[in-house]
């Protein structure tokens, strides 16, 4: 069957009711909410093959680990397998003093009660009792009005307050009550409030304590669950702000939220919630729950996080919380999921590499004059505070650029390449690429580098090879080496021994440095003819490691000086004397430039030179 030309003959549009009155818009979260998470329950009744009480019990321990101070952990009247593993954590002592656990039951009483035998034991617990009392389930589901709506809701808790002052007093428990008008969203919002009144009141009206150690702290938590997502989260936020502007004894009431993703926009409802008023939000790590979910606690979190607010949740080793997920539910979590995605701080694009390369050395240059606040493109937070390594921010496939390649060569090898050799070796990046269809690891960039450029040892030495030099004043005179390589009025004269194609050879030349020294000797020697368009070095490494890279384009005669991107050939070369770098890098393009082409004089070899 087709999607419908016209929608509107089948689905009606949400109406938002009339609130003029709205505050929520200007306001700004200055704080965390207080969080419940229910992997264990709402998450956990959601899957395929629900969790073993082992897998639960490894989720459960992850989430104390995180900070979480209230876990909702079971349904325990609906089997026994919940039932048990409620027992378990309880008599086992898995539940550090300062958590409390929560337990969901309907409103029924036979379930109420058999949810409070569950709790024996336990320190703190939290009893979640609900019912619907939105008008489509009222009609269609339990065929009653509101007034058996709100009938059913005290009945039952006067029974659960019953109940919590027993169990306080004979087994010292910490009790707690939590209501939730079931369907909010799709409630009448003055009714919601009515049926919130009538079991705030007769909560309220207890004589004994429900908590074991005399405490007089019983406020009352309401959770205003989008049970089915069906508005944009501002008429949900509106929703929530009348409730709380209307409910009475808003200090004795803890307003909680429980947003589903139906529409997508879950964790904009819960966020827009929290500025309406609601003091604490209940979701599931990385948003598991029934059809497409409920609200990520952990892009709640990091959202706040970002914003400078300490979210009160530690998600310092992200993939602790992502295997935990993983092995234990059987869901993926998916590569772009906010966050927590294995690619979410990667960056294949050009531009984007670009960006993160230019925002990291503009970082670093703030961090060093003592400014520590981070502001990076594409990278809202720090992937390092999250447990993630800066290795996997760029990653290049044939949708890169030259930024993103240079900046893991820069990250691998310590190699700040020009910005024209950037664009050179990104040619060769990207046919490679293209080629393979395949993304490139920094083995496959760093390897393609270092054979490019013959550097990295004797298994990337290209056809020419330097062994030794020497510089002095005058043919067979000893003399200093102009510092910047190329100074000094007087000529300066080279000799150098290059391995060709395996045989040692001496060349000599003579020049106003060492580089153009060298270029003549390759001349003379060899009918290789190449000037310098660009030359550039920096350290790599301090102290008595230190070494020089040097940077150097080669052309011959017949470059087109007009246009600097055509007709070079690129070398580089790292040794700890300046000299030698950039010697090296000079025979680095030379191998280049004549790949393949004949070499004059090499005709009369001395056997005794050829090399072992």
């Amino acid at each position: 069957m087709p999607m419908l030309a016209d929608p509107s003959a089948k689905y009606r549009p949400y109406k938002p009711f009339p609130f003029p009155g709205r505050q929520w818009p200007t306001r700004v979260q200055e704080k965390a909410p207080i969080w419940l998470s229910t992997d264990l329950r709402d998450g956990n009744q959601s899957l395929a093959n629900p969790m073993t009480n082992s897998q639960k019990l490894r989720f459960f321990r992850q989430l104390v680990k995180l900070g979480f101070k209230e876990i909702e952990v079971s349904y325990p009247a609906a089997s026994e397998t919940d039932f048990q593993f409620v027992q378990d954590l309880i008599n086992n002592g898995e539940i550090p003093d300062d958590v409390w656990i929560q337990v969901l039951t309907p409103a029924r009483s036979d379930l109420i009660k058999r949810t409070f035998e569950a709790l024996k034991g336990s320190k703190n617990a939290i009893v979640h009792m609900y019912n619907a009392t939105s008008c489509l389930f009222r009609e269609v589901v339990f065929n009653a009005d509101q007034a058996k709506t709100v009938s059913l809701a005290t009945q039952h808790t006067q029974l659960v307050r019953e109940l919590a002052e027993q169990y306080a007093a004979e087994h010292g428990t910490n009790f707690r009550f939590e209501y939730s008008p079931e369907t909010f969203s799709q409630t009448e919002p003055a009714f919601a409030v009515e049926v919130c009144e009538a079991v705030k009141k007769t909560w309220l009206a207890g004589t004994k304590s429900v908590f074991g150690d005399g405490r007089n702290e019983e406020r009352i938590i309401f959770n205003l669950p989008a049970t089915v997502e069906i508005a944009t989260p501002n008429c949900f936020a509106d929703q929530v702000e009348y409730f709380c502007t209307n409910i009475t004894q808003r200090e004795k009431c803890i307003i909680s939220l429980h947003t589903h993703n139906d529409r997508g926009c879950a964790v904009a409802a819960a966020e827009l919630g929290v500025l309406a008023g609601a003091d604490r939000i209940e979701g599931t790590v990385l948003g598991n729950g029934e059809r497409t979910g409920n609200v990520d606690l952990v892009t709640l979190a990091l959202n706040l996080y970002s914003q400078g607010i300490a979210p009160e949740l530690d998600f310092s080793d992200i993939f602790s919380v992502t295997d935990t997920v993983t092995e234990c539910t059987g869901l993926p979590v998916h590569p772009r999921h906010p966050y927590a995605g294995e690619l979410v701080f990667t960056a294949f694009s050009g531009s984007h590499q670009d960006a993160i390369k230019k925002g990291f050395e503009a970082y670093q240059k703030r961090v060093t004059q003592g400014d520590v606040r981070w502001e990076l493109p594409y990278l809202p937070i720090d992937p390092a505070d999250i447990g993630c390594t800066y290795e996997a921010v760029i990653r290049v496939n044939s949708q890169s650029g030259k930024g993103g390649i240079a900046y893991i060569v820069k990250q691998a090898l310590h190699l700040d390449l020009p910005r024209r050799m950037q664009i050179s070796f990104y040619q060769i990046i990207q046919a490679i690429s293209e080629a393979t269809g395949k993304e490139l690891s920094v083995e496959n960039i760093t390897g393609a580098l270092r054979s490019t450029y013959h550097i990295g040892g004797p298994a990337y030495e290209g056809r020419m090879v330097l062994r030794s030099f020497n510089m002095t004043n005058t043919p067979g005179t000893p003399g200093s080496t102009p510092a910047d390589g190329e100074s000094g009025d007087r000529p300066r004269y080279m000799k150098a021994k290059v391995s060709v194609d395996g045989i040692i050879r001496t060349i000599e030349g003579e020049g106003n440095g060492p580089l153009s020294s060298f270029l003549n000797a390759l001349y003379r020697a060899f009918g290789i003819e190449l000037s310098i368009r660009e030359y550039t070095e920096h350290a790599i490494g301090g102290g008595s490691n230190v070494q020089a890279a040097s940077y150097v384009e080669l052309i011959p005669p017949q470059a087109d000086e007009k246009d600097k991107t055509k007709g070079g050939f690129w070398g580089i070369g790292v040794d700890p004397d300046i000299t030698g770098s950039g010697l090296r890098a000079v025979l680095s393009a030379a191998n280049n430039a004549w790949a393949g082409k004949e070499l004059k004089g090499l005709d009369i070899v001395p056997s005794a030179a050829r090399l072992s």
